[in-house]
């Protein structure tokens, strides 16, 4: 949910993020991966914006690669090679705090290649600047902040302030799924209410999600259950058949029906049975 949400944003705010990366609100449109190279590119925390003049690659990462500087320098050339004159503007933002050295890393660099590339740690971004943007308001939780509960606070109030109901549900579980990565679900759920964002693609991906998983926890406990049953019932049968084979033997050997019934356990009426059916 983290990387459809973070590209939901970029694509539908598009010009909020050119704002706070390139400094101008140039509108954008997203480009397709499969539009750079007959070779796929499959990573999901992509996502490639256009303008006539400029392509914006952001990448969303919640955990350091020790392979993303080389991914940049691959993606710049397959850039270049499709859009040879627009300038290309690549950034990674780390949503999620770390003290890897990765997360600082902002170059590749061989014998004869050095490739340049941005890099954003949210958890250093002022909140303060991320609320100016509609589309990064989901991302302040994860702004520089001792409570990021209270900061939660005041972007649930610029939500519900929001008069267009699409984009304030859109908006509203955005924030919910990113600011998972900083705040517990009780948080959460107390905080942002559940009726502006059910009209949201966000949120209906959310209860969709849950559902699945609700499936398939409910599917593998009935698996579990049904041979954890079996299995019972399988050692219970094989025990009594065992204990009425040691009955028979005795019988055989002349011992009492009394003592046969004192050594298994079993009724006398059942020893009885035993006896006529052999």
């Amino acid at each position: 949910m983290f990387d459809n949400t973070c590209k939901f944003l970029a694509e539908n705010f598009s010009a909020d993020f050119a704002s706070w990366i390139l400094g101008t609100p140039i509108p954008l449109t997203e480009l397709k991966p499969s539009e750079l190279s007959t070779e796929p590119i499959r990573a999901d925390s992509l996502i490639f914006l256009e303008s006539a003049e400029i392509i914006l690659h952001l990448e969303f990462q919640t955990t350091t690669d020790e392979n993303m500087a080389l991914r940049m320098l691959d993606y710049w050339v397959r850039i270049r090679r499709k859009f040879p004159t627009k300038q290309i503007y690549q950034t990674v933002i780390y949503l999620r705090p770390t003290n890897s050295p990765l997360a600082s890393q902002t170059s590749y660099a061989s014998e004869l290649t050095n490739h340049q590339f941005q890099v954003i740690r949210l958890w250093e971004q002022s909140p303060q600047i991320l609320q100016q943007y509609q589309g990064l308001l989901p991302f302040v939780a994860l702004g520089q902040t001792n409570n990021p509960e209270e900061e939660l606070k005041q972007v649930v109030k610029q939500i519900e302030a929001i008069t267009n109901k699409e984009i304030q549900a859109n908006l509203a579980a955005a924030t919910y799924v990113i600011s998972g990565l900083a705040l517990g679900k009780e948080i959460l759920q107390r905080l942002l209410r559940r009726e502006i964002m059910k009209e949201s693609v966000t949120y209906q991906e959310i209860l969709l999600e849950g559902k699945a998983e609700g499936k398939a926890e409910g599917k593998a406990e009935g698996l579990a259950e049904g041979l954890a049953e079996g299995l019972a019932e399988g050692l219970a049968r094989g025990q009594v058949e065992a204990t009425n084979q040691i009955a028979i033997n005795m019988l055989r050997s002349g011992i009492s029906i009394d003592l046969i019934h004192q050594l298994t356990g079993l009724s006398l009426e059942q020893i009885q049975q035993l006896s006529l059916n052999q």
